[in-house]
């Protein structure tokens, strides 16, 4: 546990680009500056936290501004003989992007303080026979209030996160009805991610919480809805279709377009023009 306000920082390997072969978890409060993380920048205007798994890079800042605040870093093997260590994968955010960044409200920056204060105060502690579980449960405590944040943070921002929806959709549709997709395969969610110039990992947590799905879910949707235009309004065989769509196999396409829709592509189409 680093707390910049009684930690003095040496600037002299300043610029210099580390491997960390831990996990890190920073604090940010007032903050004013940005950090360099990867290839690109946290800012930490309104203050929040940013997290960081092993073997990611960090560029060490010049600026004494930027080292406010608590850094916490812990090994994976502190965590080798504790539940925590299957489930941490869970916790998305450690794979986000360097522009999506936990923005915190004060009560929730009061919050994550209490919780690093508890820490720091168990690392003072003598060590005995608990220490270990304790510093564990208050990680996954920490943790799990990072988590419940996220997804507050994915809420209140609900109309910037529709638009990017929006745009996944529209480049789906465009991809199905434009592309050589006959060559290119099926997208998938790391097409749609790069697009939208946002991680995979961060898109799929923000679909999950906004519209239930995940972002292959959304392509199977956009699929099906596709392949239904196609069935409607075309000759083309169930062969064709999945061809056209960008499946290798047509047996793929017609297991998926069953699953999704409880039909058969032969069966759908039979039904449509019966029903016309």
């Amino acid at each position: 546990m680093v707390n910049y306000d009684q930690a003095k920082i040496d600037l002299r390997d300043a610029g210099k680009w580390y491997t960390l072969d831990f996990y890190k978890i920073t604090l940010k409060k007032g903050y004013k500056g940005s950090v360099k993380y990867g290839p690109g920048t946290y800012d930490f205007k309104e203050g929040g936290m940013a997290f960081l798994a092993p073997g990611q890079s960090v560029q060490m800042s010049a600026a004494s501004a930027d080292h406010e605040g608590y850094a916490l870093y812990f090994h994976p093997a502190l965590l080798a003989l504790h539940p925590l260590a299957k489930t941490i994968h869970q916790y998305g955010f450690f794979d986000y992007a360097v522009s999506e960044a936990l923005f915190l409200s004060v009560q929730e920056k009061q919050t994550i303080e209490i919780l690093f204060k508890a820490i720091s105060s168990e690392l003072e502690h003598q060590i005995d026979q608990f220490s270990e579980q304790i510093l564990v449960s208050q990680l996954e405590l920490l943790l799990n209030h990072s988590n419940r944040f996220y997804n507050r943070q994915f809420l209140t921002r609900k109309n910037q996160h529709h638009k990017l929806i929006a745009r996944m959709n529209k480049w789906l549709y465009t991809y199905f009805d434009h592309s050589n997709a006959m060559s290119s395969g099926l997208p998938s969610p790391q097409d749609i991610a790069g697009h939208l110039n946002v991680s995979q990992r961060y898109l799929s947590d923000m679909l999950r919480t906004l519209t239930g799905q995940t972002t292959q879910q959304h392509i199977h949707l956009a699929l099906i809805e596709k392949a239904k235009t196609l069935l409607n309004q075309t000759d083309l065989t169930t062969a064709e279709i999945a061809y056209k769509l960008g499946f290798e196999h047509p047996q793929s396409f017609s297991k998926l377009f069953k699953q999704r829709t409880h039909f058969t592509p032969l069966q759908f189409r039979r039904y449509h023009l019966n029903m016309c």
